[in-house]
């Protein structure tokens, strides 16, 4: 059954980087995505995920596992084996997916200057057009015209997907600055969902690669990164959102008693 737990609060002084993910480990979870893809085809990949967990971890309110798998996977609550092929699967990916939620957060508390610091947040995202323009034109033939998500784009589209599904932990609040700083962070995340349509000018991960990213992409891609960490900045100095407590109308002492006892409140139930 999905364990309904809630992340244990990051420790910023711990070394977390020791416990980071390797391209191994990455390469497990989309494995085990894979499998899953095979019982439920709009299984997300991880770099859906990515986003979606970036989102949760700056979230106003802390979200248990119960609650956000069952989201992420579009799946009710109450079901047991939310698509794993059995205890161990999931737990594996469990795992990693709280080893990776850790670093997120160790990363997004750092106080950081440069995205080049070695604490910082950086996504894990695919330049899939890039891989697409390394293939052989054969490979390239058989993709017909099937669109090819720009940089970044599937990150931040999982990011704000978790964003919709909890509209009321992302909702203005009522001080205007803050509401600016969400507003302004949020169109620069919602800026990445769109297409890369500027001529591409840099390959990202490959000095001579051919390229495939506009300079525009990783300016946008960057303020996006810095946008989470004002999200979290702003939601841990708010705080959670406090409920409403609605009071109903009081009982005076010469009213009836609310008993039906035909007496005053005040010779009943409020001596």
């Amino acid at each position: 059954m999905m364990p309904d737990l809630l992340p244990t609060p990051v420790d910023p002084t711990a070394d977390i980087v020791a416990d980071a993910l390797q391209p191994a480990d990455f390469d497990e979870l989309d494995t085990i995505l894979d499998d899953l893809r095979t019982r439920f085809d709009e299984t997300p990949q991880w770099e859906f995920c990515e986003g979606f967990l970036a989102a949760l971890v700056c979230c106003r309110r802390v979200v248990s596992p119960t609650e956000y798998f069952s989201v992420l996977l579009d799946q009710e609550e109450d079901t047991e084996t939310l698509l794993f092929a059995d205890d161990v699967q999931f737990q594996r990916f469990f795992a990693l997916w709280m080893r990776r939620w850790n670093e997120v957060a160790s990363a997004l508390m750092a106080e950081v200057e440069s995205l080049d610091d070695a604490r910082a947040y950086q996504p894990e995202v695919m330049d899939l057009r890039g891989a697409v323009a390394a293939l052989d034109e054969a490979q390239r033939a058989e993709m017909a015209d099937a669109p090819i998500p720009s940089f970044g784009q599937i990150w931040a589209i999982g990011f704000m997907y978790a964003v919709e599904s909890w509209p009321e932990e992302w909702a203005p609040p009522r001080d205007k600055e803050a509401a600016a700083v969400l507003d302004a962070a949020l169109e620069c995340i919602v800026a990445v969902t769109e297409d890369d349509t500027d001529p591409p000018t840099v390959s990202v991960f490959e000095e001579d690669g051919v390229p495939t990213v506009s300079e525009q992409r990783l300016n946008d891609f960057a303020d996006a990164i810095w946008a989470v960490y004002d999200l979290g900045q702003l939601w841990r100095h708010i705080g959670p959102r406090v409920e409403t407590v609605h009071v109903g109308p009081k009982i005076g002492r010469n009213d009836p008693c609310a008993c039906g006892s035909g007496k005053k409140y005040k010779k009943c139930c409020g001596a």
